[in-house]
């Protein structure tokens, strides 16, 4: 009998929201692929996740008599995989205090707390593997993860040809998969891979400095300047100006204005010319909002931009401050720089919010989903009335009226 692969939401799932809102923590992706596809590659095996309540329907859990159990924010390596399989019966691999997998029969499964210390039989983890504990983890630790998913997705295989008209520097750390069109840019990987996914357009007049993944469907607007470190999920469309910016899949930041050191989730928009700063004035350390203390927490970062919730939206000409995070849902808008923390579900701006009613809110989720073909269904409607109900305390308008 084949072993059952589980991935489940570490402890660090509540400082990694709101991305952890709506997906469990081995759902992120950074580097070329999430997380769990990650994990799919190096054990050939499917997983399936143990998250929490809500969010299961989605993200099935599968148990068996016999489970390996993986902490979702580990990225794995080939020291890490081996030191997992050869895990025995309720016997837990350590690397230093930090769990990273265990092996537990379907009984154990069901009353395990990811929260709770291991208190059985341990073997350690001579090296620690990249683990993800806040949400700058992704962007910060995104080169590392694009090099190695870049080395392990283009092993042994042949790029398509670059086509004529297109200006490479390090041709042997491009590659680009079929179906991929690219006019007349400029590809730099002097500082790292670059990755060219399947039906993926580059047009004419868009540098890319390495590192650099573009997933299936994803596309690059005319005149675009990125610097990597940066990830474009799929389907995602970006223009003006990328720096070390990961883009979970479905996002658009289709105009001119600057992205930088930024985290953005699926089914986001940016209206043209957003900007948000990356750096304070003062160069100091960026603080930035933590849901688990509930307050501004310093992260010992220089540069630190813009960290938005799935299906968050704002207009023309926003300007996004220093370490800002916004919520799920929430649509931004008007002039002057809005608060550093946006609940979910906000609707407005610097001039003050109100909330965004849900019923409103799944029209235009249903509209931008339809956009690319895949429905809005019941589901995904109860996982964010689950994150409008949860994230309702965070709303400070609310309890002023």
């Amino acid at each position: 009998m084949s072993m059952n692969y589980i991935l489940f939401d570490s402890q660090y799932r509540t400082d990694l929201l709101p991305l952890t809102f709506t997906r469990p923590v081995a759902a992120i992706r950074i580097g070329i692929l999430t997380i769990a596809e990650k994990w799919v590659q190096h054990l050939n095996a499917d997983v399936s996740y143990l998250t929490q309540p809500y969010l299961q329907q989605r993200f099935a859990l599968n148990v068996s008599s016999d489970n390996i159990l993986i902490n979702g924010s580990v990225l794995p390596d080939d020291a890490c995989v081996a030191a997992i399989l050869a895990l025995q019966p309720n016997e837990a691999l350590m690397a230093g205090q930090e769990l990273i997998a265990l092996r537990l029969n379907e009984q154990a499964v069901h009353t395990f707390d990811s929260n709770k210390a291991w208190e059985g039989k341990t073997v350690s983890l001579p090296a620690s593997p990249i683990v993800i504990k806040r949400v700058y983890d992704i962007f910060t630790k995104n080169g590392d993860a694009l090099l190695y998913d870049f080395q392990k997705i283009t092993a042994g295989r042949i790029s398509e040809k670059i086509p004529a008209g297109t200006q490479v520097v390090n041709p042997d750390l491009i590659f680009i998969e079929p179906g991929a069109k690219v006019d007349f840019a400029i590809l730099n990987a002097s500082t790292g891979p670059i990755y060219i996914g399947k039906n993926t357009e580059v047009m004419e007049g868009s540098k890319i400095r390495g590192p650099f993944a573009m997933c299936e469907g994803a596309g690059l607007k005319m005149d675009a300047k990125v610097y990597g470190p940066t990830t474009l999920g799929p389907q995602c469309k970006a223009g003006g100006e990328l720096n070390n910016v990961v883009m979970f899949g479905y996002s658009n930041k289709g105009h001119d204005g600057f992205l930088g050191n930024a985290v953005i989730g699926e089914w986001c928009n940016l209206g043209a010319d957003t900007n948000n700063s990356n750096l304070k004035n003062t160069y100091e350390e960026v603080k930035l909002w933590n849901y688990r203390s509930e307050k501004f927490e310093k992260t010992g970062l220089t540069f630190c931009g813009l960290i938005m919730g799935d299906h968050s939206k704002c207009g023309i000409n926003t300007m996004f401050n220093t370490g800002t995070v916004v919520g799920v849902g929430a649509n931004i808008f008007g002039s002057g720089f809005p608060r550093n923390f946006i609940p979910s579900f906000a609707w407005g701006g610097a001039q003050g919010f109100e909330t965004f009613q849900l019923t409103k809110f799944y029209k235009t989720a249903e509209a931008m989903c339809a956009r690319r073909n895949i429905q809005f269904d019941e589901t995904d409607k109860a996982i964010l009335q689950h994150v409008y109900t949860e994230s309702q305390r965070f709303r400070f308008w609310e309890k002023e009226n």
